[in-house]
């Protein structure tokens, strides 16, 4: 998600509004309510089927890869030690990858996929400890493919997909374009489906719910949060898909994965939850956690951790 949400901004600025009138006598300042922070709770490693975990994907949309590295945020993922890792805006065009994890020994099996016009724009990549049984780019649209937003990677028993989901933009400038992506997205994901089940995963660029974003009232005409878009991720999931941290924890509030740099969004928890793990569902009886790695620094979004016995 690109930062600088104007509506999502003013919302943040008004919370502590106290409303006096100019000129008349002002009453004592309230004082600032603590935010109220999302508590990611301890791992569940059993699937309800009663099988224990066997998969662990990460997924992070890191906002550019080279600096992500230069924040350690390869120090984190030694440590939180994923079968796959995907990263979403990674910004760089191959050539210029770091050292530091085009060397990295954990995972052998690296594919990177970039915009073919502009560098350093969009960018995805999937890091594997286990070599897929196939790989491949986009999802056969030339239209589509030439930004470097999905990676699909096939495992014995099922595809994972990561993407990063185009951005309405400032001004809504894309949302024609992000309407059509969506259906051609769906289409695509609904095709892999017919042959074995798939984990999707990633920045979808969309707060599908007003339980999914901090300020709903005042971002109903902004990109990740317009009535279009969230039909398109409805209209997904109404395709046999499932979202995977919705179906463990309903009604939890205040899950965020992404905050805007501005306004001290995040140490306020002013966010958007744009980041997820989808699951088709043939695979739902074997989820056991869908994790928010809230605390985690290095990017405007934190990083996401699918448990699932496969």
């Amino acid at each position: 998600m690109k930062r600088g949400k104007k509506a999502e901004e003013a919302a943040a600025e008004g919370e502590n509004d106290t409303g006096s009138a100019p000129g008349k006598k002002a009453k004592k300042a309230k004082e600032p309510e603590a935010p109220v922070l999302y508590d990611d709770p301890p791992d569940k490693m059993t699937s309800k089927d009663g099988r224990d975990a066997n998969m662990k994907i990460t997924s992070w949309n890191v906002d550019g890869l080279r600096a992500w590295v230069k924040k350690k945020g390869l120090d984190w993922v030694r440590e939180e030690a994923p079968d796959v890792l995907c990263l979403q805006e990674t910004k760089c065009a191959e050539k210029n990858l770091p050292a530091d994890i085009t060397s990295m020994p954990e995972y052998p099996h690296k594919y990177w996929a970039g915009s073919d016009e502009k560098e350093g724009y969009s960018g995805v990549a999937m890091l594997c400890k286990t070599e897929p049984l196939k790989v491949t780019y986009g999802i056969g649209k030339e239209e589509h493919d030439k930004e470097g937003r999905v990676i699909t990677a096939e495992f014995p028993s099922f595809f994972l997909v990561t993407a990063y989901i185009p951005n309405a933009s400032r001004g809504l400038v894309r949302l024609d374009y992000r309407k059509t992506w969506d259906i051609d997205f769906r289409a695509y994901l609904s095709d892999l489906d017919k042959q074995k089940p798939l984990v999707l995963c990633g920045d979808l660029n969309v707060a599908h719910q007003e339980i999914d974003l901090k300020n709903p009232k005042g971002n109903k005409k902004n990109a990740g949060f317009t009535p279009e878009e969230r039909e398109g991720f409805s209209q997904l999931l109404a395709a046999g898909f499932t979202d995977s941290f919705r179906e463990l924890y309903p009604e939890q509030t205040n899950a965020y994965t992404f905050w805007t740099y501005m306004m001290n969004a995040r140490s306020k928890n002013v966010g958007w939850r744009l980041d997820y793990f989808v699951l088709s569902s043939a695979l739902l009886p074997g989820l056991c956690d869908s994790k928010i790695r809230n605390k985690v620094m290095g990017s405007d979004h934190c990083p996401i951790t699918l448990h699932i016995a496969v």
